[in-house]
């Protein structure tokens, strides 16, 4: 796997199970739609079993745990099997886990403050986050000139139409979205469309 997420796929999905028993199904229609990097959320009592399952059954993913915002979830997710990790903020302490734990990982920022501290950590790959609330591709565009080191995954709110406008900019490497997997398509276990949806998100390149 390449140590960046970023370099992944265009687009990353941001996948919430509420059955363990849909994860590997639903993988398996990302994978083959194009879209290898898959981030379970830790919003549901089900992430870490579709994490196993998921890293288990499916090589041809690569796992990822989102919503990662304690030392014991970096701690449980890896464990679990996540190849890489995404929290929708940092504290020193989280970014100090994160970095022990052996995998890639994406601290969440919104601010040019956040993201300057963390350059000064020595990361410079981070999740924009929420990216249509906090200025979208135009911020992004006003950090590119003074901090170009920082490459970014802008994740919320975004959508097919408006994801290539976010990877048209420089410094954003893919993007996050969850609209390849619409909650009822996952429920009916329409994994066609998922499959569909998730090959449209795959064209995309900027």
């Amino acid at each position: 796997m390449t140590s960046s997420v970023l370099d992944l796929a265009p687009v990353v999905p941001v996948v919430v199970l509420e059955d363990a028993a849909d994860a590997v199904p639903l993988a398996r229609a990302l994978v083959a739609g194009g879209l290898p990097a898959i981030e379970v959320t830790l919003r549901t009592a089900a992430a870490l079993d579709a994490i196993k399952a998921i890293a288990a059954e499916v090589p041809d993913a690569v796992v990822g745990a989102g919503t990662v915002i304690s030392v014991r979830n970096v701690s449980d997710t890896v464990a679990a099997g996540a190849r890489f990790l995404v929290s929708p903020g940092w504290t020193d302490a989280l970014l100090d886990a994160m970095k022990a734990s052996g995998v890639p990982f994406l601290p969440g920022v919104s601010t040019t403050s956040e993201v300057v501290a963390l350059l000064e950590r020595g990361v410079t790959e981070m999740k924009f986050f929420p990216a249509e609330a906090a200025g979208g591709t135009a911020y992004l565009k006003a950090l590119s000139a003074p901090l170009p080191q920082a490459r970014f995954c802008p994740t919320g709110g975004i959508s097919l139409t408006s994801a290539p406008s976010y990877l048209a900019l420089p410094n954003v490497g893919c993007v996050g979205g969850s609209w390849m997997v619409p909650a009822d398509a996952v429920a009916a276990g329409d994994w066609a469309r998922v499959e569909r949806l998730a090959a449209e998100a795959a064209a995309l390149r900027g």
